[in-house]
């Protein structure tokens, strides 16, 4: 049982695909049924070829990362986000970024494969490296079949 008392939140990792949005919606339904917060966090880094000091630079990760996780939360609530939601972007690769999370969280919700990837995995490295080492109980969501590409 989840104790309410510490407001420990349900901690979803979100990168804009199918099997994220699919985990937001999961999560939100265990979060309304345990009474505790939900939290969406979507990650970011600067890639390798991208300067982040150069001033002809204007794609921002960071920017990028809150588009992605405000188009989420409105596809997964249809724009209205349930109560005790907070929405962030952190820096740092995604699955270091759930795992440090996981010590503060009642449970961790992530995708099965996230943008990236190769099709015919049923994990992505980031819901393997969550399962396998988060701190708290961990739920891998697949996307509807039909949305499963």
């Amino acid at each position: 049982m989840i104790d309410n008392a510490a407001a420990v939140p349900i901690i979803v990792g979100v990168d804009g695909s199918a099997a994220s949005v699919e985990a937001l919606v999961h999560a939100a339904t265990i979060a309304a049924a345990f009474d505790t917060p939900l939290e969406a966090i979507t990650t970011w880094t600067y890639p390798v070829m991208v300067d982040p000091f150069d001033p002809s630079t204007d794609w921002s990760p960071k920017e990028e990362a809150q588009r992605l996780l405000d188009e989420s939360v409105r596809e997964a609530f249809q724009g209205a986000p349930p109560d005790r939601f907070r929405a962030s972007t952190l820096p740092g690769p995604a699955a270091e970024v759930l795992l440090e999370q996981s010590n503060r969280a009642a449970m961790l919700v992530v995708g099965s494969r996230g943008r990236g990837g190769f099709s015919r995995l049923l994990l992505g490295s980031v819901s393997t490296a969550c399962a396998s080492h988060a701190r708290c109980p961990v739920l891998v969501v697949h996307a509807p079949a039909a949305l499963n590409i």
